[in-house]
């Protein structure tokens, strides 16, 4: 069994035999095609293995590294030097030492590709030109730059220095551009902004972050999951169905495929809005786990890792989010709000949490109509509203009672209020405040979600829709909430929600042999009070759904 790989580099995941996912299909029709290309990713997706891919190709040629990939015996480039420059190595904090380290890396290459007289400067932007102006005629390189934006995203809640950080890389990407001592350059990044001249007007550069034709360049497909990692698959099932491996069928393998998918797939970074693919790191992890610990869990292992970019956590510091917009399934944006963002400092804040990872397209991408976007998989949502908690709520409360059993699942009536009110006190009201029953709504659902529970919101049967539903194996939790500000008010708004469970019979669709508990509550939402002052378990309520 080959190992699952933990490098982003090419030759360490063949001198170890670990897993590669021949994506080299992609990479020789993209140097085909294309001199200059950009593709943006969330982190933690595989944008740095994809630019050591390419450059190991152009500065090393096929042998010894890809024997037995796709494009072993069709590569014909001559070999060219690679400048590779990882924008996560340089500061973002000091302008001066960016520049100095930036510096740096363009000064070692030119002495380690035997570059002789390259004009020293402390500016980057004159320094490459004095390297380009130092090759002989003829000659040309490869241009690798990775995480790009690196410094602008560090600073968007820091005006001035964001302003230097973008002025600095227009003028550097703007000495780059058309310079005939590139052979082939490709940039990566979180975001793609309009305000850094790699995207100006005229640019020569050719953004494929949603081209249909490389939109599973980047990301694992069910069938490459299938192919590549069939071992871990069938130790999977073997664990969970403590049978030997022989006796492994294929239709229990794709069941396997079918929840991994529940919770990893649905990232579409494709215009047409066809092609989907797996996170790579939480497909990796998710195996890994099944390999070590023989046991399988559908872990959050993007969020772990890098399900909390600094980007989108310095946006929230001085940005409040939707969150009503982001309980929705769906979100419609202006397209050109998501085609030309001009700068992270206005940016659609649905824009970045698409950006980011957190939200994904759900729609082609069509210039007279919106762009809609929603959240991937399970994994993602659970993870938007593990971010979310953090800024709506001043400390972590712990879900669980006793046992690692969560309350909702085996707790009593009083003991699931207590938890809310609890939860409730932790809000922060200066920035969420709870003035209507939607927004008491959406803020439980954040914590819940949050806290991997199966939550389903204002779902609806033949008579209605509940406010909050949470499922378990063996239990049904139901919500029906009531908003008033006025004590005298509260025991009406009781009746109404007790009212309202036992005629509409909510929880009762499909509820199997679950325990149904249905509870009635009002929250008073006065400064003095901010909890849920009166509840009632509603008794007797299972009645016939016509």
């Amino acid at each position: 069994m080959k190992l699952i790989a933990q490098s982003e580099n090419i030759e360490n995941i063949v001198d170890k035999d670990s897993i590669y996912v021949d994506k080299t299909e992609y990479i020789y029709n993209l140097t085909k095609q294309y001199d200059r290309v950009f593709f943006s990713r969330p982190r933690r997706f595989g944008k740095s293995l994809t630019l050591n891919t390419i450059g190991t190709l152009f500065e090393k040629g096929v042998e010894p590294y890809f024997k037995g990939t796709w494009i072993y015996d069709k590569w014909e480039q001559d070999k060219y030097p690679v400048l590779h420059l990882s924008f996560l190595e340089y500061s973002a904090t000091d302008l001066t030492e960016f520049k100095r380290q930036l510096c740096l890396s363009i000064y070692k290459f030119a002495r380690a590709k035997k570059i002789q007289d390259v004009l020293d400067d402390k500016e980057p932007n004159v320094y490459i030109t004095n390297l380009f102006d130092a090759m002989s005629e003829g000659e040309q390189l490869i241009l690798l730059i990775d995480e790009y934006d690196r410094q602008l995203t560090a600073n968007i809640n820091n005006p001035e220095l964001y302003e230097k950080f973008r002025i600095c890389l227009r003028d550097f990407y703007g000495a780059i551009k058309g310079k005939k001592q590139i052979k082939f350059m490709a940039v990566t990044g979180v975001t793609r902004l309009k305000d850094v001249s790699i995207f100006s007007v005229g640019s020569d550069i050719k953004d494929l972050s949603y081209k249909n034709a490389y939109s599973k360049l980047i990301g694992f497909t069910r069938d490459e999951i299938k192919h590549f990692y069939s071992d871990y698959l069938k130790l999977g099932v073997v664990c969970e169905k403590n049978k030997s491996p022989e006796s492994v069928t294929d239709s229990e393998i794709e069941n396997l495929l079918d929840r991994m998918a529940e919770h990893y797939d649905s990232y579409c970074f494709d215009e047409f809005n066809k092609n989907k693919v797996f996170s790579t790191y939480s497909v990796n992890g998710f195996l890994q786990d099944i390999y070590e610990n023989k046991t399988v869990r559908f872990g959050d292992y993007w969020y772990d890792v890098g399900g909390l970019p600094s980007i989108l956590m310095n946006y929230m510091d001085s940005h409040n989010l939707d969150i009503e917009k982001l309980l929705t399934s769906e979100i419609a944006i202006p397209y050109n709000d998501f085609v030309n963002p001009t700068s992270l400092i206005d940016i659609n804040e649905n824009v970045l949490m698409c950006q980011t990872g957190y939200l994904t397209l759900k729609s082609e991408l069509d210039p007279v109509d919106d762009v809609i976007l929603g959240t991937a998989n399970q994994e993602v949502k659970s993870a938007l509203f593990r971010l979310l908690s953090l800024r709506v709520y001043q400390k972590n409360v712990s879900p669980y009672s006793t046992g690692k059993k969560y309350v909702l699942e085996q707790g009593t009536v009083e003991d699931i209020i207590n938890l809310f009110n609890e939860v409730l006190a932790s809000l922060s009201y200066d920035k969420y405040p709870v003035d209507n029953e939607s927004v008491l709504r959406s803020l439980l659902q954040v914590y819940l979600i949050g806290k991997n529970h199966d939550v389903r919101v204002e779902q609806n049967n033949s008579k209605g829709r509940s406010d909050i539903i949470v499922n378990f194996p063996k239990r049904r939790v139901v919500l029906e909430l009531k908003y008033t500000d006025k004590v005298n008010e509260e025991k009406i708004k009781l009746d109404e929600a007790e009212q309202q469970l036992i005629e509409k019979g909510y929880g009762l669709e499909n509820l199997g042999d679950r325990e149904l508990i249905q509870i009635a509550c009002v929250f008073n939402g006065n400064k003095n009070k901010r909890q849920i002052t009166m509840y009632k378990k509603v008794e007797n309520s299972v009645i016939a759904l016509v």
